[in-house]
């Protein structure tokens, strides 16, 4: 009995010592953390997205902390959330521009080069049928690939073609990654005029294969009077720092493909 007192007693000792020591090598031994880190996580949104090229909320709050990344990168928390850690950080908020996501690419009636009966996967599709089962080869495939990835459900499938809703979309940016066939692009939530078409074919091609994809004709370019739109490699582009948004452009599209909508308008008017 006086043994197992003693041996008792010895591990009571032994465990005050041992707790003792461990207390005072957490306190010599501790990193000390920074109170702004907390408060620059809670400026976040806490969705976690991915969008500022951080792992999370808090591994970009830290990046911020240490000097590696700048205030604004957060797509999800925008102006809001900028402003709110500046005044942490103590410094002057810079202007925030928002992005959001935009599928270039609006035909409904894609011709197809077989039918495709695989898994419902933009990617897996890529993979099966070489370059996608969609004569187009920079259309939207329509699988929704893309949706799988949107925290936010700002992205989905109508009639065979994702379509973003600007107004729930965060700009992260991860339909962007994600889409193998990139038609998915960053553009500036306010812009007026829109061009939703990625294709390049030549356009005796494209009136074959959609029903309204870009078809080359310039007549968006000779109606520009500030040189803002021009037909490259069979696709018009608009240059943004020269667009006025006057909608001359839009108003002359045989196939009314340009878009003077502000994002969130229907497109699906008939093409001529």
């Amino acid at each position: 009995m006086d043994n197992i007192l003693s041996a008792i007693l010895v591990l009571g000792i032994m465990g005050a010592v041992f707790g003792a020591v461990l207390a005072i090598a957490s306190k010599i031994f501790a990193v000390k953390v920074d109170e702004r880190l907390p408060q620059l996580t809670e400026a976040l949104p806490g969705a976690n997205c991915g969008g500022c090229g951080y792992a999370g909320c808090q591994a970009y709050a830290q990046a911020v902390l240490d000097g590696k990344a700048e205030i604004g990168q957060c797509a999800a928390g925008g102006s809001e959330a900028a402003q709110k850690m500046s005044q942490i950080m103590g410094v002057e908020a810079g202007e925030f521009e928002r992005k959001v996501a935009m599928v270039k690419c609006r035909g409904q009636h894609h011709a197809f080069k077989g039918d495709y009966e695989g898994i419902k996967d933009c990617r897996a599709a890529m993979f099966v049928t070489g370059d996608g089962p969609s004569a187009c080869a920079n259309g939207c495939l329509g699988f929704g690939t893309c949706t799988t990835v949107c925290k936010f459900g700002a992205i989905a499938v109508e009639n065979g073609v994702a379509r973003v809703d600007a107004d729930k979309c965060t700009g992260c940016m991860q339909c962007v990654e994600i889409c193998p066939r990139k038609v998915i692009v960053p553009v500036t939530y306010n812009a007026d005029i829109v061009i939703a078409c990625s294709n390049q074919n030549r356009g005796a091609y494209t009136r074959q294969i959609c029903d309204v994809g870009c078809v080359g004709c310039h007549l968006c370019e000779r109606q520009c009077e500030h040189d803002a739109i021009h037909v490259i490699n069979n696709l018009a582009v608009i240059d943004y720092s020269k667009c006025v948004s006057c909608g001359r452009c839009a108003a002359v599209c045989p196939r009314r493909l340009i878009s003077d909508s502000n994002l969130r308008t229907d497109m699906d008017a008939a093409p001529l």
